[in-house]
């Protein structure tokens, strides 16, 4: 992988990730179907009945996104999620195999990358049983506003390395460089990766957690499945020591357990991860 793409920016874009073209067609066909069939409808009743279409000030509290979550590790929910039919379940399991076997090999070329024993960044994230590991399925339906509500708010990712499938027709997607929004092209059968809080804290922060966001559209629904390869929860989070001394500097980030951070992620989610870390600290 492009150290430079982890160093400077905290994405890349995949294409040649071993996942086949013929099972990612599947599973975008059988997601726009399924939103069309079960969630399209229940968006358009939630945003009635906010009176979200004649907003006139921006919305600060809430996304224009339509999302269900999909768990892989440690257990699978994807038996007991509603709405779902067999061929769905089936495939999304299929998917969600072969993202996990990446992200796998992708933690390896990242130790190889930080100059860290090969196997180091999985061990930590298996903690005492399994890595925390689920998809997140969300559709962007066209919004009226899209400069009053946004897509997704501005946010780092808590978690470890996180592998998006997104849709190839409609765009949303920008991260942060420089002061600058930039847009994350949509190409066809790409995985787009970044790292998470985790990756920055482990690295004693060569790495670094980048602000993205997603910006409605007022054409198109943009399709976007997001898998969050994480931590386990007991997992203990702490720059690696061999980095600390290489680097000849302090350890500037403190030691946790990553169930604590996601405690206070959840309710700072939107806003700077510093805080985050400091609260930690003591």
């Amino acid at each position: 992988i492009e150290l430079d793409a982890c160093e400077k920016w905290g994405f890349f874009e995949l294409v040649n990730h071993g996942i086949s073209h013929d099972l990612m067609d599947t599973v975008e066909r059988i997601t726009k179907e399924h939103y069309k069939k079960c969630n399209e409808q229940r968006f358009k009743e939630l945003v009635a009945s906010k009176g979200l279409e004649n907003v006139s000030t921006e919305i600060k509290d809430m996304d224009w996104e339509s999302t269900f979550y999909l768990r892989h590790l440690p257990d699978s929910n994807i038996a007991s999620i509603p709405d779902l039919d067999d061929e769905y379940r089936r495939v999304m399991k299929e998917f969600g195999l072969r993202l996990e076997k990446l992200a796998e090999d992708l933690l390896d070329l990242l130790c190889e990358n930080l100059g860290l024993e090969k196997g180091y960044l999985k061990k930590v994230f298996y903690g005492g049983r399994a890595p925390n590991y689920g998809t997140k399925v969300s559709n962007y339906p066209p919004c009226p506003k899209p400069d009053l509500i946004k897509g997704l708010r501005a946010h780092t990712d808590a978690g470890g390395i996180i592998l998006l499938f997104q849709d190839d027709k409609v765009s949303g997607l920008q991260l942060l460089k420089d002061d600058q929004w930039i847009d994350v092209p949509p190409m066809r059968h790409s995985i787009v990766i970044n790292l998470g809080d985790q990756l920055e804290v482990i690295s004693n922060g060569k790495y670094k957690s980048v602000l993205h966001r997603v910006v409605a559209q007022t054409g198109g629904t943009r399709m976007s499945i997001a898998s969050f390869y994480n931590p386990a929860s007991d997992a203990v989070i702490f720059p690696a020591p061999c980095l600390v001394e290489k680097d000849q500097q302090k350890q500037i980030y403190p030691k946790f357990v990553f169930d604590d951070y996601m405690k206070l992620y959840a309710g700072l989610k939107f806003q700077p991860k510093e805080p985050r870390f400091e609260a930690l600290e003591s």
